[in-house]
């Protein structure tokens, strides 16, 4: 129990962790509040036997229940808020945390990592820990104190009835533990059959459409309830786990008050206690059960609650790419590759490729697809680390910049278009934050989104789903577009920007695109001849390498992937509709 105490507590930042530590003393307080009421039953109960029940006992009495009560009132509510603040900070400082961190992870790890952990653990984990953890721990802590102050208070009346009662105390540890490994076989299952069907609930809904598509809505309903079906069982069986392992230690706190109380009626008996001190341990024996009964009730969750905790700290303890180099602004823009290899779960991606890419030049590249294409832009941009090799901007080796100043050079525009939950305005200003409603919209003009933009119930105003579900897959291109503008980057990265759009989008589309890469370093993948064919180079990938390189009418005269990738683009585009 208290290392799973000390471990919660080293997960708060230090400003909450104080709020604790003040709330638990707090704590301290509020026991010794309650323990008052036993020295007015002890002063009340002496007076009726000895027949002086007067104005000065009943005052006293009175003072020592008004102080009493009083004084647990104002120390809970201090106590309560400081436990919720400390609680809700915690979790909203560590959710930020976590994004922060993921900002720095290689790319690498989202291909690995399911989005439901991720939502599991900012979303149902941090929710528990912020609100039930807090609580729980604090009642642990609080059913605590006040045992340990009231059976301290014993010995004062009799030293026999405090010796019994710590001996109680050991017992119920003793179990105490005992039940915490009970939960603790079952957390981790309960945990990650939590984490599975947030992940299998988010892949149905985003897939919904698809699985509509082809038909699989049995297939894809099956996997959701079995994933439902896990999370219920192992929710059962963690209840089941703790609900015997709870039970024998409530028996134990009611066995510690029987004994306390038969003990003390005992020495009654015995002539060795008075009727006033036998009567103030009966009413100690109920209070002391009491209190170690709310504690036990909630020790049995502090398992799951170091389990959430660890997943957290997973997270953040995953390593980050080396991010602190220095902030760098280069002389020029020229990217040179000098033999760069990088490989994936050990297979090999890009195999010892050398390429210079010139300022404010163009660069096609095109190959078949998983050639390694998209995982050369991601090395220039640092998304990844090379294995072996150089990736320099300006001269520098891109592991010298600061990740901040390295993405200043960079603006990109990927197939799959991303938009965020926000206005419109906002999701173009995501390229420069301070830009002002003015510069939005010339953004957006040059992108040749503001007539559409205009037409939308509350322009500019007007709220996108999350994705930009609300929108054309053209019209979120031509956005992603403008918020590219905005950010003005000398170095732009098409990733098959056009490759699924209609006709309709596709002339508006080109117009944006060049608008947005006049005057730029251009490195650009496409499956369209048009796109690349004016390319100051273009690059041909093929299993990791480059298999040919050059100009459009230098790679028309070689045989090879290049010559039959337009070749195949010309028959398509000759093909009719009999």
């Amino acid at each position: 129990m208290l290392d799973m105490l000390r471990k919660f507590f080293d997960f708060c930042s230090p400003q909450d962790r104080a709020k604790f530590y003040k709330s638990v003393l707090l704590g301290v307080l509020d026991a010794i509040f309650g323990a008052m009421k036993i020295p007015a039953a002890f002063f009340a109960i002496n007076a009726v036997i000895e027949g002086k029940v007067d104005t000065n006992t009943l005052m006293v009495v009175m003072m020592f229940m008004l102080i009493s009560t009083v004084g647990k009132m104002v120390v809970n509510r201090f106590s309560q808020m400081l436990q919720t603040e400390a609680g809700y900070n915690t979790c909203a400082g560590k959710r930020i945390e976590i994004g922060e961190h993921l900002r720095y992870l290689p790319m690498g790890y989202f291909n690995d990592t399911s989005l439901g952990h991720i939502t599991s653990v900012t979303t149902n984990t941090l929710e528990q820990t912020g609100d039930i953890a807090t609580r729980a721990i604090m009642m642990v802590l609080q059913g605590s104190i006040t045992t340990v102050v009231i059976a301290v208070g014993m010995f004062f009346f009799d030293v026999r009835i405090g010796i019994i009662s710590l001996v109680g105390i050991l017992v119920f540890l003793i179990f105490n533990k005992y039940t915490n490994y009970s939960v603790a076989q079952v957390a981790g299952e309960k945990i990650e059959s939590d984490k599975d069907m947030v992940g299998v609930v988010l892949e149905f809904i985003q897939g919904i459409g698809e699985i509509r598509n082809y038909n699989i809505i049995s297939q894809s309903n099956t996997r959701l309830n079995n994933a439902i079906e896990r999370k219920t069982r192992a929710d059962i069986r963690a209840e089941v786990a703790a609900i015997p392992a709870v039970g024998v230690q409530m028996l134990i706190c009611k066995m510690i008050g029987v004994v306390i109380a038969g003990a003390s009626i005992y020495f009654y008996l015995t002539g060795t206690m008075e009727i006033a001190y036998t009567i103030t341990m009966l009413l100690c024996s109920f209070m002391i059960f009491e209190s170690l009964d709310l504690a036990g009730i909630y020790t049995a969750l502090l398992k799951i609650i170091g389990r959430g905790v660890d997943m957290v700290n997973e997270i953040l303890d995953i390593e980050q790419m080396d991010i602190n180099g220095e902030d760098i602004v280069p002389e020029n823009r020229d990217i040179h590759l000098n033999h760069v290899s990088f490989a994936y779960e050990n297979r090999t991606i890009i195999d010892d490729v050398t390429l210079d890419i010139k300022e404010k030049t163009t660069t096609a590249i095109v190959g078949p697809s998983g050639s390694g294409k998209t995982t050369i832009t991601s090395l220039i941009a640092r998304f990844w680390d090379v294995n072996s090799g150089q990736v320099t901007l300006g001269g520098r080796d891109v592991r010298d910049y600061s990740f901040d100043s390295l993405m200043e050079n960079f603006s990109f525009v990927f197939q799959r278009v991303y938009l965020f939950e926000d206005t419109i305005a906002n999701n173009i200003r995501f390229g420069r934050p301070e830009a002002s409603m003015e510069e939005v919209i010339a953004a957006a003009q040059k992108a040749c989104c503001h007539d559409f933009i205009m037409g939308l119930p509350d322009g500019y105003d007007t709220i996108v789903g999350e994705g930009g579900a609300t929108l054309s897959g053209g019209e979120k291109q031509r956005i992603a577009i403008a918020r590219a503008i905005m950010k003005d980057a000398p170095i732009i990265i098409l990733d098959e920007a056009t490759a699924n759009v209609d006709p309709e989008n596709e002339k508006e589309i080109t117009m944006a695109i060049e608008n947005l890469t006049q005057d730029k370093t251009i490195i650009m993948i496409a499956h369209r001849l048009k796109t690349v064919r004016h390319a100051d180079q273009i690059v041909v990938i093929d299993n990791g390498k480059i298999v040919q390189q050059g100009k459009h009418d230098e790679l028309m005269k070689q045989d090879g992937i290049y010559k039959n990738f337009v070749s195949g683009r010309k028959q398509a585009v000759s093909w009719k509709i009999a």
